[in-house]
């Protein structure tokens, strides 16, 4: 929403008291800005600081979740769970880095868990629905990273070589990769197309990368 220059002139120029309490009116309302705020504002940790903490958080929750497999409905939820903390520090400390590299350690630390129990699941469609989920978060990753300064991308590059094996070690998240479009090379050669941008909005008209 666009706000007139008469509008932000008056706003600037209520009083100090009413100000204030319109501010924490509006805060109250939306959290995610209050979250922020009090991060940037109070916060004694820095930005690398919570992203560390929040891979700690995510190493645990891999290691509970890959114990208690009562089945793919569950895992989904679990992922869905461990999304939603690193969701929150991305909203609260507006970390590009860490919203690609935490999404990377979160495939890369669970599927070395649980690939093997994966492998000897028969095939259905909420497998299929948890493979796919996995490959358009690889899409994410790879689009996050390919915005980021080129300086970068050697932190990245082992990583995703790492990923790009494990797919490549679970046959039939292979098989819907390639039907999704995601070419694993890119994950393990390093090679990042540079119209990925344009490939990923291809495969999302027709109806890839969606289950």
């Amino acid at each position: 929403m666009k706000f007139s220059e008469e509008f932000k002139e008056a706003i600037s120029n209520l009083p100090s008291i009413e100000k204030d309490k319109l501010i924490f009116r509006l805060l109250k309302k939306d959290l995610v800005l209050a979250n922020r705020l009090q991060f940037e504002l109070l916060s004694e940790k820095s930005v690398e600081e919570l992203r560390d903490e929040v891979e700690e958080r995510l190493k645990k929750y891999c290691k509970i979740s890959s114990q208690h497999i009562y089945s793919i409905g569950y895992l989904s939820m679990d992922v869905r769970d461990m999304s939603g903390l690193i969701n929150k520090h991305v909203s609260v400390t507006k970390d590009k880095f860490g919203e690609a590299w935490l999404n990377l350690f979160l495939l890369n630390e669970l599927l070395a868990q649980i690939t093997d129990q994966l492998n000897d699941l028969q095939y259905n469609w909420k497998l299929e629905k948890f493979y796919v989920a996995i490959i358009a978060r690889i899409f994410k990753i790879l689009l996050i990273v390919s915005k980021l300064h080129e300086d970068y991308w050697v932190e990245f590059n082992p990583e995703l070589e790492k990923l790009g094996h494990k797919v490549g070690g679970i046959p039939i998240l292979m098989d819907l990769a390639i039907q999704n479009g995601l070419d694993v090379n890119w994950l393990i050669k390093g090679g990042i197309p540079e119209d990925l941008q344009s490939i990923h909005k291809e495969l999302r008209e027709n109806g890839y990368l969606k289950r």
